[in-house]
C-alpha cells in the first residue's frame, strides 16, 4: 500500500470522526432532559448519510376506487428512511400519530441493527437478551424515530403510543425529552385481557398502556364519546355507588322450584322499604335435610310472627308453587339484601330485583376515562380479526380495530391525516377505512419494512382485502370498505454525504423527487412522465415537475402547463432557491412556483444534525 493511500485513509477517517463530533456537539447543545443511555448507532446510518432517501411508486400495487374517498399511502421500507422523506412531504401536516412499536420483551422479535457490535460486546462475548444494553438498543431505536416524527405534527397534533411494562418508563422519558414533560396528556392503562394472563409472575396481567402526548398541550383538544342518554337514564346511585335494575331475585328456568335448591327458599322481609330476612336458626327449621321435607306449618308461623311486628313477607313463587331465590341463605347474602335489592311495588304486590352494579367501564361517560376498557379491546379480538381476513394468525398480537377506532375518534377531527410508522398488520388503516364508512374523511399513512415478508404477506394483503372486499374464514362475503391506496418503497440516490452532495447527486435527487413532490401536494395520480418532466393530479389541482437542468423539453412542458385547467404547483430544477425560467410562466393564473432539489436537501441536512447550530 502506497504512502499516499495510507494518508488518504487517515484523512478519510479524520473527516468521519469530525463529522461524528459535530453531530454529537449539536445534540449536546439541544439536550434538555436528563435521560441518558448508551447511544448505539444503527447499521444503516452511515449509508443513509452518504445517500439521499427518496420514494418510488409501485404502480402494480395501487388500488383505485372512484368513490370520492381518501387515497391512503403505504410506504415499504425502514421507518427511519420513510420518516426522513415525510419530513419533506408532510412537515407539520399530521394531525395524529398512532404507533404500536416493539415492546422489547425479548420474545417479540425486536432486533437492532447495531453497526458497531451487533449482538456482541467489543471483546466478542455475547450480549444476553436480559442485559441492560438491550434497553439502550431500544432507546436508540425509538428516540431517533420519535424525534423525526415530532416535526411532522401540527401544533395541535398528538402522538399516541401503545406499550407494556417492559419499556413504559423509558418511553415516557423519551417522549418527555422530545415533546417536553409539560405536554404529557395521559398514561392510560388499557385492558386487553380481563381474565388476566396467568403466565405472568406474581400478578395476572390484564392491561397494557396507551401513552398520549401533545405537541403543544395548550393548543390541542380531545373529543368525547357519543353518550346513549337512554342507557344513562337506567343508572341510579345509592350510598355504595351506581346501580341499575337487574334480574328478578326469584330464580327462573328449569330448576326454579324450592325442591331444586332447598337452601335458596326463605322469606324476605320488607319494612320501611328495606329488605331483610329471618335468622339462621329459623331458616334451618324450614327444611329438614335428613327427611328432605319442608315444614310449611312452621313457615306459616314465621309469616304470622313477622307480619304482627309490621313486616311484609315476600316468598318466591313459581306459578302456584313455591319457587326459590337466586341467592342462597348466608350471612353475606343477608347483608346484600340491605344494599343490593330493588323493591318494586305494583298492583300485583311486591317484586324484588337485584341491583346490578357496573362492571369495569360499564357506566357511560362522554369524557374518555383514564382507564381504557371495552370488551372489544380484547387482544383476542385483534387476533380473530386478522385470522378472519387472512385465514391464519399471520401476525402476533395485532391490536383490535375497535381500540384504534376509539383512539382516533377521541384524539382528532373527522378529516385528519393520521400516521402509523409501525404499521405491522395494518390495523390502523382498517380502523380509518371503517370510520370513513360512516361520517369520517381520514387519510392514513402507514409505514413498515418487509422483514419476514410482513408487508407483502400481511400488511398489504389485509389492506387490499379491507378496501376491495373478501371472503372471510367462514366463507362469507365481506363488503368492500372502499377508499384508494398508493404503494411506495424507499430508495436512495447519490454517492456522497448530504453536506458534500455533488452536482450529480443533486441532479439525481431532482430526477427522483417526483413522487416526494406528488405526496407533498397530495396529487397522487401520475398522469404523464418523460425523461424531463412529470405531471400528477387529484380532483382539485395538478403538480408539474421539470427535473432536468437541460432545456430541451421546456417548450413542450410550457405548452402542457398552459393547457391545465386546474390550479398548478410547479417545480423547476434549480441549483439554488429560485429559477431563471420562472418568468416563462408569469402569464399562467393559479400557479405557484417552487424549486428542486435544494429545499429537500436543506431538510435532510437538518434531520442529520449536519448544519451547525
Amino acid at each position: 500500500m502506497s504512502k499516499l493511500t495510507k494518508e488518504q485513509e487517515l484523512l478519510n477517517e479524520i473527516e468521519k470522526l469530525q463529522k461524528q463530533l459535530e453531530i454529537a456537539n449539536n445534540r449536546v447543545k439541544t439536550a434538555k432532559y436528563g435521560l441518558v443511555w448508551m447511544d448505539v448507532p444503527e447499521a444503516f446510518e452511515e449509508e443513509s448519510e452518504n445517500q439521499l432517501p427518496v420514494l418510488e411508486e409501485v404502480n402494480e400495487k395501487a388500488i383505485k376506487n372512484d368513490d370520492s374517498k381518501p387515497t391512503h399511502i403505504l410506504i415499504e421500507g425502514d421507518n427511519y428512511h420513510a420518516l426522513t422523506c415525510l419530513n419533506y412531504t408532510h412537515k407539520e401536516k399530521i394531525d395524529l400519530i398512532y404507533i404500536d412499536p416493539p415492546y422489547n420483551t425479548g420474545k417479540d422479535g425486536f432486533t437492532y441493527k447495531d453497526k458497531r457490535i451487533i449482538d456482541r460486546f467489543p471483546d466478542g462475548t455475547a450480549v444476553p437478551k436480559d442485559h441492560p444494553l438491550r434497553h439502550s438498543y431500544w432507546l436508540s431505536f425509538m428516540f431517533k424515530r420519535i424525534e423525526l416524527a415530532k416535526g411532522l405534527l401540527k401544533d395541535t397534533g398528538k402522538i399516541v403510543v401503545s406499550i407494556d411494562d417492559n419499556e413504559l418508563a423509558n418511553l415516557v422519558l423519551i417522549l418527555s425529552k422530545v415533546f417536553g414533560d409539560s405536554n404529557q396528556v395521559a398514561i392510560l392503562p388499557t385492558i386487553m385481557n380481563l381474565k388476566g394472563n396467568q403466565d405472568q409472575f406474581g400478578f395476572a396481567g390484564t392491561h397494557e398502556y396507551t401513552v398520549v402526548y401533545a405537541k403543544d398541550i395548550s393548543k390541542c383538544k380531545f373529543n368525547e364519546f357519543e353518550l346513549d342518554e337512554v342507557e344513562m337514564e337506567k343508572w341510579q346511585e345509592d350510598e355504595i355507588g351506581f346501580f341499575k335494575k337487574g334480574a328478578p331475585m326469584r330464580a327462573t328456568g328449569e330448576e326454579d322450584k324450592r325442591e331444586d335448591r332447598a337452601e335458596m327458599f326463605y322469606p324476605i322481609l320488607i319494612k320501611d322499604d328495606f329488605a331483610s330476612t329471618i335468622t339462621k336458626e329459623e331458616h334451618s327449621r324450614i327444611y329438614n335435610k335428613e327427611t328432605k321435607t319442608f315444614d310449611d306449618n312452621y313457615l306459616s308461623e314465621l309469616i304470622l310472627k313477622y307480619e304482627n311486628v309490621g313486616f311484609e313477607v315476600v316468598l318466591p313463587m313459581s306459578g302456584d308453587d313455591y319457587g326459590r331465590w337466586r341467592w342462597g341463605f348466608s350471612e353475606n347474602n343477608r347483608k346484600r339484601l340491605i344494599t343490593d335489592v330493588i323493591i318494586s311495588r305494583t298492583n300485583n304486590g311486591i317484586s324484588l330485583y337485584k341491583k346490578q352494579r357496573p362492571e369495569l367501564n360499564e357506566i357511560p361517560s362522554r369524557k374518555p376515562k383514564s382507564l381504557f376498557y371495552k370488551p372489544e379491546y380484547s387482544s383476542g379480538n385483534g387476533t380473530a380479526q386478522i385470522k378472519d381476513i387472512l385465514g391464519s394468525r399471520a401476525f402476533k398480537n395485532p391490536k383490535p380495530v375497535e381500540l384504534i377506532k376509539d383512539l382516533i375518534s377521541v384524539s382528532t377531527n373527522n378529516s385528519a391525516i393520521i400516521l402509523d410508522f409501525f404499521a405491522g398488520s395494518g390495523t390502523t388503516l382498517q380502523a380509518c377505512l371503517e370510520l370513513n364508512k360512516i361520517d369520517f374523511n381520514l387519510q392514513n399513512i402507514i409505514c413498515t419494512n418487509d422483514e419476514g415478508n410482513i408487508c407483502t404477506e400481511v400488511t398489504y394483503p389485509r389492506c387490499k382485502k379491507a378496501i376491495t372486499g373478501y371472503k372471510n374464514s367462514k366463507n362469507r362475503i365481506v363488503e368492500p370498505l372502499g377508499n384508494s391506496l398508493k404503494y411506495y418503497k424507499t430508495s436512495f440516490v447519490g454517492k456522497n454525504n448530504i453536506l458534500s452532495a455533488s452536482d450529480e447527486d443533486k441532479s439525481l435527487l431532482a430526477h427522483k423527487a417526483g413522487y416526494l413532490l406528488a405526496i407533498a401536494e397530495n396529487t397522487l395520480n401520475e398522469i404523464e412522465a418523460t425523461q424531463f418532466f412529470q405531471f400528477f393530479e387529484n380532483s382539485e389541482k395538478v403538480t408539474a415537475v421539470y427535473f432536468k437542468e437541460e432545456m430541451d423539453e421546456m417548450n413542450t412542458f410550457l405548452e402542457k402547463v398552459e393547457a391545465v385547467q386546474k390550479p398548478i404547483s410547479l417545480y423547476l430544477f434549480s441549483w439554488g432557491n429560485s429559477s431563471d425560467f420562472e418568468g416563462l410562466f408569469d402569464h399562467i393564473p393559479n400557479l405557484t412556483i417552487k424549486t428542486i432539489p435544494q429545499p429537500i436537501l436543506e431538510i435532510y441536512k437538518n434531520i442529520y444534525n449536519i448544519i451547525s447550530a
